[in-house]
């Protein structure tokens, strides 16, 4: 029987890989991107597109508003990092979003809980993560230990939640070339910080890494971009 999962899906290179993944695995995906009050909200347009490209019949969209605490680049007017910015450099950088995976696993906890799935998928790696906690081993492991004990579904025995990151120890190149050979439409993701114009602007973190990752490959970032 097929199992079902909620996947959190941003638009970006590594939830669309995480999603190819998750269907070759035989899951039942249910999809849950979040409008966050983030800089870069051009990325829901992205996850709708992989979304549909890629068969998900379940796409929900859960509207928050991460801008009342700030402290993020991401969801404050503060500058997002460039080119050779030292801020992009410091351990744990400005981009980093306040338990901001902790709060999107709560809500994929919800959901699942709600539709009777005990897996969860997210696309969190700690290789190429730059520097953020919450995409550790580690926090995966603890989560997972506490939606055990937090939910009427697996206190009452219906199930036992597991967290899959199947990207959490893979570099970008090998993200990119399992993902190739899974038909994600790379094209359709974009995985910046700071677009314009809904276009990458290929100068920040995380354009860097993923531009890099796919000339190591030998290929041209096929994400629309500024140049």
């Amino acid at each position: 029987m097929t199992k079902k999962c909620v996947l959190l899906l941003s638009g970006g290179l590594d939830s669309a890989t995480t999603l190819a993944i998750a269907k070759r695995e035989g899951f039942d995906v249910s999809a849950l991107s979040f409008d966050y009050g983030q800089r870069h909200v051009v990325e829901l347009n992205s996850a709708k597109s992989v979304a549909a490209a890629m068969g998900v019949t379940d796409h929900r969209v859960a509207k928050i508003d991460l801008r009342i605490f700030g402290g993020s680049a991401l969801t404050s007017d503060s500058a997002v990092p460039h080119g050779d910015d030292p801020m992009a450099r410091v351990e744990i950088p400005i981009t980093y979003v306040p338990a901001r995976n902790t709060i999107f696993l709560s809500f994929a906890l919800a959901m699942a809980e709600t539709i009777g799935a005990f897996d969860i998928f997210i696309g969190a790696n700690q290789v190429d993560y730059s520097g953020y906690p919450d995409c550790r081993g580690e926090y995966l492991d603890s989560y997972a230990a506490m939606a055990n004990l937090a939910t009427a579904a697996a206190v009452e025995g219906r199930g036992r939640f597991q967290i899959h990151a199947p990207l959490l120890d893979l570099t970008k190149d090998e993200i990119i070339r399992r993902g190739l050979s899974l038909g994600v439409p790379y094209e359709l993701t974009i995985s910046c910080y700071d677009p314009i114009d809904g276009r990458a602007c290929t100068t920040c973190d995380s354009c860097q890494i993923r531009r890099s990752a796919f000339a190591k490959l030998g290929m041209k970032d096929p994400a629309p971009s500024i140049q």
